[in-house]
């Protein structure tokens, strides 16, 4: 494998890995690991979850008096993310404009490797390294979900899966997702409206009363998607909306919660008419739940000295979206997300500058040799 990062990079965005696609991704990296001298491990998480390949875990014998460290990143995109063709324009890595770009998050795979392979091929003496590619990170975190946390023997890791490469996110919200049925009653739209409740009518005034967007600093709230309707000529009985709401604090995304259902019974109340009822059905859960870690932390001390020693200025931070940090944290592995440099995420406007590519790697390389001394 490459020891440019760009060139890796490269590589890795011209292989499609849309989420429960990873395969190819997942065999070119077990093979890289493996000609590093690592052990690789993929599991069967893809029996779970419908796609056609597994987490993939590795492990790198190093100084037996010292702890592993962990680097985490996932191997899927978003869509569409089928047929990237990268082009490098003044420094920075783009498409045309038809896909993403794909460093969310093969930017973090892409410094990861090099990174390891630099201290590898340096022969320098380091501390024992475990690498984990998640799947179907995308479409909730489903890979770190699954994986088997017992085969992981650090206490500490780092998750490269944010933005500026400089960028230590020690904190991230929990998350409910909710998906919302309200009910009217059909009846032919230019014969007898009168007759019908329109249940698209009662789910706006509804969703009109939620909270909505940035609610304090720490919490959002979102109505995403709504669908239902047959036909114009007829008055909807059936809408079903999906949203979320997320917060840092746990109380308080129960308070936002239930303010949605609030909402959702004085819109439904107003529909209690003698031709019909309106009614609605909640059905919610907790997607991810919330970590914090103090700034004294050693997971943050490594980070911040390593940054330092680059000449890069630490900004530590709290985010608000969740990652696989989420899930390793609850499974008491103490985890920040490190930026790896990606920009405009989830769009096709997606792009990375080579030089962040370039810092992220030789931050992964100056963490070890910091952890190991």
């Amino acid at each position: 494998m490459h020891t440019d990062v760009v060139k890796y990079f490269l590589e890795l965005v011209c292989i499609d890995s849309e989420s429960r696609n990873e395969r190819k991704v997942a065999d070119k990296l077990k093979a890289d690991l493996a000609a590093l001298g690592a052990q690789v491990f993929e599991d069967e998480a893809f029996l779970e979850h419908g796609g056609n390949a597994g987490n993939v875990f590795a492990r790198f014998s190093g100084n037996p008096e010292k702890e592993p460290i962990l680097f985490c990143a996932h191997m899927d995109t978003v869509r569409p993310g089928n047929g990237i063709k990268p082009i490098i324009t003044d420094g920075v890595i783009h498409t045309d404009g038809s896909t993403i770009l794909g460093s969310d998050d093969k930017s973090g795979v892409a410094e990861i490797m090099v990174g390891i392979k630099r201290v590898i091929d340096s022969g320098a003496d380091h501390a024992p390294i475990e690498v984990l590619f998640t799947i179907c990170e995308e479409i909730g975190l489903l890979g770190a979900r699954s994986f088997d946390k017992s085969k992981i023997k650090a206490k500490l890791g780092y998750a490269f899966d944010s933005h500026e490469v400089g960028e230590v996110i020690i904190g991230a919200p929990s998350a409910e997702k909710f998906e919302i049925i309200v009910r009217g009653k059909e009846a032919h739209a230019g014969v007898e409206p009168e007759n019908g409740i329109n249940a698209l009518r009662v789910a706006s005034e509804a969703i009109a009363m939620m909270p909505n967007g940035r609610i304090d600093h720490e919490s959002t709230c979102n109505m995403g998607k709504i669908s239902g309707g047959i036909a114009t000529n007829i008055v909807p009985n059936r809408i079903v909306i999906n949203g979320e709401a997320r917060s840092h604090d746990n109380s308080k995304l129960d308070r936002i919660v239930a303010e949605v259902k609030q909402a959702l019974d004085t819109a439904v109340q107003r529909y209690q008419l003698p031709h019909g009822h309106a009614s609605y059905e909640f059905n919610n859960s907790r997607d991810y739940v919330a970590f914090s870690i103090a700034e004294d932390h050693p997971v943050v001390q490594l980070a911040k000295k390593a940054l330092i020693g680059l000449g890069i200025e630490p900004k530590i931070k709290k985010g608000g979206g969740g990652s696989d940090a989420n899930i390793f944290n609850l499974a008491g592995i103490s985890m920040v997300i490190c930026g790896s440099g990606m920009d405009n995420v989830h769009t096709v406007r997606e792009r990375i500058k080579v030089s962040e590519l370039e810092k992220g790697a030789d931050l992964v390389e100056a963490m070890i040799i910091a952890y190991s001394k």
